[in-house]
């Protein structure tokens, strides 16, 4: 391993087949009927936001929004906490650790070693980070180092932390800890918290919680939202290459994937709706916290009872049109996607670049349940920028980034409903995929250009009077889809008032 501060005996690079396969017999994985393997992630099956860390140091305590997602610690407790983790796993019979690269544009990449203490942790960071070639392995030298071990606990009251688990992030070591929880996807999203820092910080460069996927004629199109409205689903398209589902930066040159892989849910996972998703799930895709027939190897995806956040990655280049290298030009259509659980919003609404600039700040959705900890029904929430617990900078930095982008390259900017509608949360319905597949597609392909659009009475949002494809014109105009049209009108404007409530942080700007 060429790293003295570990002395078990560590495995690196394992193939893809090998890796499982002692997962199986040291883990107590299991294969799905595809050949995926089947994990536990333990107590943890969700991010714990308010358990992240940013050691504070000369680089960033000026520049960092501390906040309840990016809380202090100093160089003392992390490197206390440090010596701790590595002393734990060297008293461990073996450890997992791989090097990797994040970044898929070669101007902007990070090379960083993952250490773990199971392998198919280790598999995780090696299905969502870039894989290096052999020859660039002979002369790898990592940059950043993430050391994850799910069973070792800190002390909450000599360590410095919250509770047990925590993940800390030091940018002037450039390590990531991360401790007591065997949820994946705290190394991904930690990851993503050091470029979030990086990248717009040191290269001017908009780093982005959205996918994004290219049309046949080159035309690049972007996805943001939280986990679970739609982003991964929408940006797997057939007819379009996909570049990424989650993260990505802009820069003057255009648009790159910050990953290898993609992390999708899959709760109630279907071939006929999600077919790029359903057919990823084969040999080397890891499998989260679901649960399988009885006497059967076979996923339920509809079970739900160890969390509603079961999830797969896999390589990018499981999806068949992934695209290589996964770049693409400045982007013509932005999607900022909302699961509205008051289901007031227009299913698909265009917006002026003042709006984009508002519903951007803003970042409202409905947190979905099990993607964080503690959440078991959709919880209506702000996440600035579609990604406030990713975000070690102000949101203001990122929102004026987009600003100038959206001028510079004159970019459509739509909003797009994938939450309710005919109700809200437990008494209408969600909107269908299919449904709003079919919006996104007349977007991109222009035909909603030429339609007739209506200035919405409460939003003031320019919605489409028609759209090819759905199952019926009315989904437009969600005032129509309530049977209780003043009921929908008081409850549109307390979403309003929320909304503006919410914007009194920022500076741009009100809604109405």
């Amino acid at each position: 391993m060429n790293n003295p501060m570990f002395t078990t005996l560590v495995h690196e690079q394992l193939p893809i087949e090998k890796l499982a396969g002692q997962t199986i017999a040291r883990q107590e994985g299991t294969l799905t009927d595809t050949g995926a393997l089947l994990i536990k992630t333990g107590n943890f099956t969700g991010r714990s936001p308010e358990d992240k860390f940013l050691v504070e140091d000369n680089i960033n305590i000026k520049s960092v929004d501390w906040n309840k997602f990016n809380n202090p610690i100093d160089e003392n407790s992390f490197l206390q906490l440090k010596d701790k983790l590595i002393a734990y796993l060297n008293n461990k019979p073996e450890i997992w650790a791989r090097n990797l690269f994040a970044c898929a544009d070669n101007r902007y990449q990070l090379s960083v070693r993952v250490i773990n203490e199971n392998p198919w942790s280790n598999h995780f960071a090696s299905n969502m980070l870039i894989e290096p070639d052999a020859d660039e392995l002979k002369s790898f030298n990592a940059e950043w180092l993430i050391i994850q071990a799910p069973n070792f606990e800190a002390n909450p009251i000599i360590d410095g932390t919250r509770q047990k688990n925590f993940t800390i992030l030091s940018f002037k070591h450039k390590t990531i800890l991360i401790g007591g929880s065997g949820y994946t996807g705290e190394i991904k999203k930690a990851v993503f918290t050091a470029l979030n820092f990086l990248l717009p910080y040191e290269h001017n460069v908009l780093s982005m919680h959205c996918s994004a996927n290219e049309g046949a004629n080159g035309d690049t199109a972007l996805f943001f939202g939280l986990s679970g409205t739609g982003k991964t689903t929408l940006s797997a398209d057939s007819q379009r290459k996909l570049i990424g589902d989650d993260e990505h930066g802009w820069s003057n040159q255009g648009v790159f994937n910050f990953e290898g892989g993609c992390y999708a849910k899959i709760i109630n996972l279907s071939a006929e709706c999600e077919p790029e998703i359903f057919n990823a799930i084969k040999p080397g895709a890891l499998v989260e916290n679901a649960i399988q027939f009885e006497n059967s190897n076979h996923i339920d995806f509809s079970d739900k009872s160890i969390t509603e956040n079961t999830r797969t990655s896999y390589p990018l280049e499981y999806i068949p049109n992934a695209k290589a290298p996964a770049l693409g030009g400045h982007p013509q259509n932005i999607f900022f996607l909302a699961c509205d659980a008051y289901g007031v919003l227009p299913p698909i609404s265009l917006l002026t670049e003042e709006q984009a600039m508002f519903y951007f700040i803003n970042g409202y959705t409905a947190k979905i349940a099990g993607t964080e900890v503690g959440i078991t029904e959709p919880k209506v929430t702000f996440s600035a920028c579609f990604g406030a617990p990713f975000l070690p900078l102000h949101p203001e930095f990122y929102a004026t980034l987009l600003g100038k982008k959206l001028k510079e390259h004159k970019v459509k900017v739509w909003l797009v409903n994938t939450g309710w509608t005919a109700g809200p949360y437990g008494q209408g319905y969600r909107i269908s995929i299919n449904n709003t597949r079919a919006m996104v597609n007349a977007a991109l392909s222009g035909k909603l250009d030429t339609a007739h659009y209506q200035e919405h009475s409460i939003f003031h949002l320019s919605v489409p009077q028609s759209c090819p494809g759905l199952s019926s014109q009315a989904l437009l105009n969600p005032c129509d889809m309530w049977s209780d049209k003043n009921a929908y009108d008081e409850t549109a404007r307390k979403l309003v008032e929320l909304f503006d409530k919410n914007h009194q942080l920022y500076n741009h700007p009100q809604l109405s």
